[in-house]
């Protein structure tokens, strides 16, 4: 299950619309509107919330992931330190975050990658990772449907 940077999560493609993401993992575990009422379906065994951004005609743009079997650049990174995190992304070429504590959890975020990590206890347990941007200021898609 590889987070691809700008990409998306495992088969999944920024620019994806619901039907095609359900056609690879079946009907989500759980489906909300949030205050933007863009559609979240969230899948268990994925240990992923998608997003569905309503302004864009519903396609995937956002992906949330938990999930302890990730890889990223080829390693296994949920549950390491910062530290640990850290190298792996600068081996990568990805040095430049901008950093957040909010009730002890640490959130760095890098925009180049639009890509964020949230660290409680010491340890890596949530990614975020979204859509980019064009020259032009317009989502990068990356499913052509």
């Amino acid at each position: 299950m590889e987070i691809k940077l700008k990409f998306g999560f495992d088969e999944l493609l920024f620019g994806m619309k619901q039907n095609h993401v359900e056609t690879l993992y079946g009907k989500a575990d759980f489906q909300y509107k949030d205050e933007e009422q863009n559609v979240i379906l969230g899948y268990n065994d994925l240990k992923s919330r998608l997003t569905f951004y309503e302004e864009e005609g519903f396609r995937l743009g956002y992906i949330t992931i938990s999930n302890p079997e990730a890889v990223l650049f080829g390693e296994k990174v949920m549950g390491k330190s910062r530290e640990e995190v850290l190298q792996v992304l600068k081996a990568n070429k990805i040095t430049q975050w901008e950093t957040e504590v909010n009730d002890g959890v640490t959130m760095l975020f890098n925009e180049e990658n639009w890509v964020f990590l949230h660290f409680d206890y010491g340890v890596l347990v949530t990614i975020e990772i979204g859509a980019v941007f064009t020259q032009k200021d317009e989502f990068d898609w990356k499913f052509k449907a």
